[in-house]
């Protein structure tokens, strides 16, 4: 069953282009080749996830960001903010479908005729329809644990929580950036409490939705897709929830219906 997908994209462009993402987001932008894409993460001062993406090379002064959630003008708007003396400009496109298309290497961009395409692997994704569209692409993205952010969990969310470092979206070997002094302290003190997960259930599960064991509040359901049977899903869940699924106490549940737990990723 093909998801639907809004593409909200943001190009940022000028000679100091590379610069400016590298000082603002969490990635080794300057380490990006033309032609390739990685995983990135805008945060604020909090260590919080501000925007979730991915952030392309097109070009020796053009990058391209596809977000995994949120709004593309309200994004570049609050980034422009940033810009200071720096020689860049920040637009963000109008909204479009966002289509799975054949397998294509990873990291690697893969469009034609000007259109962005992001190779992922078993998948690629694309801004203009393929011409083979491939059905399951959200569904062996929620497999391999790359989240996808309801509009009202952004800033919600520590890094760790959503698996961010296993991505490289955030990365603690780089200079300074907003956020980078909380996520380098939960990194080597392993503090967080919090999980990146994987559920299945037999009914439906929606995204932005609260699980709870009893009257209290375990977890957050970050994306849903339906699969046969039933459906499967990405969430955060605190480590009490999943050491009681390990327990064999799967005490997490929705209002509707018991879940189970997949897989955990590492924060």
């Amino acid at each position: 069953m093909i998801v639907p997908r809004l593409a909200h994209t943001i190009e940022i462009t000028g000679p100091d282009a590379v610069a400016f993402a590298h000082a603002q987001f969490s990635s080794p932008v300057n380490m990006l080749a033309v032609g390739q894409w990685q995983f990135s993460a805008w945060l604020d001062a909090r260590g919080r996830v501000q925007a979730l993406f991915h952030l392309a090379r097109s070009s020796d002064q053009t990058l391209v960001m596809l977000l995994r959630g949120g709004d593309g003008e309200a994004v570049a708007a609050a980034l422009r903010r940033f810009v200071f003396r720096s020689r860049v400009t920040i637009l963000a496109a109008a909204p479009c479908q966002l289509h799975g298309g054949p397998a294509a290497p990873l990291h690697r961009l893969c469009g034609s005729r000007g259109t962005l395409g992001l190779g992922c692997g078993g998948h690629g994704m694309y801004l203009a329809a393929p011409g083979e569209e491939m059905p399951d692409w959200c569904t062996q993205q929620v497999r391999a644990g790359w989240p996808w952010l309801p509009a009202a969990e952004l800033g919600q969310w520590l890094a760790p929580a959503l698996s961010l470092l296993r991505l490289r979206a955030v990365v603690t070997d780089k200079g300074c950036y907003p956020g980078q002094e909380i996520v380098a302290r939960l990194h080597f003190r392993g503090a967080h409490k919090q999980h990146l997960c994987s559920l299945a259930s037999p009914d439906a599960m929606h995204a932005g939705e609260a699980l709870c064991a009893g009257n209290r509040e375990t977890g957050r359901v970050l994306d849903v897709v339906p699969v046969d049977p039933g459906f499967e899903a990405l969430a955060v869940l605190d480590e009490s929830a999943v050491m009681d699924f390990k327990n064999g106490r799967p005490a997490v549940y929705t209002s509707e219906s018991t879940v189970q737990l997949q897989r955990v990723w590492p924060a």
